[in-house]
């Protein structure tokens, strides 16, 4: 059911003047890719070498392949402004969390948002409300990232975010 959600993600951010960056691989990957591959901006694609893993989508304009999960990982790093993170698996539960820490800890030079698709889904996944009440977390990272089931308003987040923090950098506010 995400797939149709993620395609119009990635075709609004295209839009918008956005490179969109996916894994590169099938299912909503591929449905992020053909949005922006259809959109007026560059699809992207950090594709792995997997045993099991299906060939790149052919909805990508730059198609890069890794040996291994870190390099792909410094690469989304490298190049992002904001993360719209939808359903997924145990790789994209791995570079969520690994975006969160660097967040979390200040390990990063520049601020990105975080926007989680689908509410009921990470609800269901992630408990983070748990981690607060256990004390693994402070209650102020929560505001690390956005929740939403909403195409615009995921497109909404991004854009304030970066304008509110391009704004900051040269020492204005909104």
């Amino acid at each position: 059911p995400y797939f149709a959600l993620a395609e119009k993600i990635g075709r609004k951010l295209s839009d918008a003047g956005f490179s969109v960056i996916s894994g590169g691989g099938p299912g909503i990957m591929e449905a992020t890719n053909k949005g922006a591959f259809e959109g007026r901006g560059l699809a992207v694609g950090l594709n792995i070498d997997l045993p099991r893993e299906h060939p790149s989508s052919r909805y990508q304009h730059i198609s890069l392949r890794f040996k291994h999960f870190f390099a792909r990982k410094v690469m989304f790093v490298r190049f992002a402004t904001a993360f719209v993170v939808l359903p997924g698996g145990f790789g994209t539960l791995d570079e969520l969390f690994e975006i969160l820490t660097l967040l979390q800890t200040r390990k990063m030079r520049k601020h990105l948002t975080v926007v989680l698709f689908g509410s009921q889904y990470w609800d269901e996944v992630v408990n983070f409300d748990a981690l607060v009440r256990h004390g693994t977390i402070n209650a102020e990272d929560l505001k690390i990232f956005h929740r939403t089931d909403s195409v615009d308003e995921a497109f909404d987040i991004v854009t304030r975010d970066l304008t509110r923090y391009a704004m900051a950098e040269r020492g204005a506010t909104l």
